[in-house]
């Protein structure tokens, strides 16, 4: 049984003394992709170096990610990003969106960043992995004026209602699932069964967010195999199923 992590930050310093032994224990345990999502242009140089000693395991997303968005670096840091994008292949513009959790911060800032990394997955024809944090409305206004145009890609650590997610559905972008699910009071495990798994697509976000019993240790790949087991007591189907229509979500994306 074979599947990918669609979003996995292995570039970071947390994983800087045995990446290699990460990499190579989830492939043994059958994650045979990672997905690797940049956070601002000077993350780049480190997820291609990735993807250099890697080939077809790792691949590179770019983007700014909204909590790196400042006024004072906004332009600077989009005007990289651009000339990597024009560089080099990437697989998708991620990840982008808002973030207002702590704090309403930046939020003009944040929107004309989305909006310019959108127009530029639109021109490039690639997926979005779209970061969302307390910004369920603002970022569907900004969705909703893209609906008549080449659209596709994911919501990134869905942590919304059930409405919220038909919504999303409804632009043609997929659920990212991830530990979450594991969480002992979390919302969407009661509800996700109703969502078909045409829409979804499995995630850790590496080193951020691990699955009980690991919740507060450093996440991994190898972690996605407790989700996919998660979500087959959700949905009650078996998990080499679960993963090869989600596998299929991810290359109907990404590939």
């Amino acid at each position: 049984m074979k599947i990918i992590d669609t979003h996995a930050h292995l570039y970071m310093n947390e994983f800087e003394k045995d990446i290699n032994f990460v990499i190579k224990k989830a492939l043994k345990q059958g994650i045979y992709r990672f997905l690797l999502p940049s956070i601002n242009s000077y993350t780049v140089p480190k997820i291609l170096k990735l993807e250099k000693k890697y080939p077809n395991i790792c691949f590179p997303m770019i983007g700014l990610h909204p909590n790196m968005v400042h006024p004072n670096s906004l332009e600077k840091e989009l005007n990289n990003i651009k000339k990597w994008l024009d560089k080099y292949s990437f697989i998708s513009i991620g990840e982008i969106g808002m973030d207002l959790h702590l704090e309403k911060k930046f939020v003009f800032e944040q929107e004309y960043a989305f909006k310019t990394q959108i127009k530029w997955a639109k021109e490039k024809k690639l997926p979005i992995v779209i970061h969302c944090r307390n910004a369920f409305d603002q970022i569907f206004n900004i969705l909703s004026k893209e609906k008549n145009f080449f659209l596709k890609g994911v919501f990134h650590c869905f942590s919304g209602t059930l409405e919220q997610a038909m919504k999303i559905i409804d632009f043609g972008i997929k659920l990212g699932i991830g530990g979450i699910i594991t969480f002992k009071n979390n919302y969407i495990s009661k509800f996700l069964h109703k969502i078909s798994l045409d829409h979804i697509i499995l995630e850790t976000d590496s080193p951020y967010l691990s699955p009980h019993p690991f919740r507060g240790k450093r996440n991994e790949p190898v972690n996605l195999k407790i989700i996919l087991k998660k979500l087959s007591k959700i949905y009650s189907i078996p998990e080499k199923k679960i993963a090869d229509i989600i596998n299929i979500n991810v290359e109907n994306i990404f590939f």
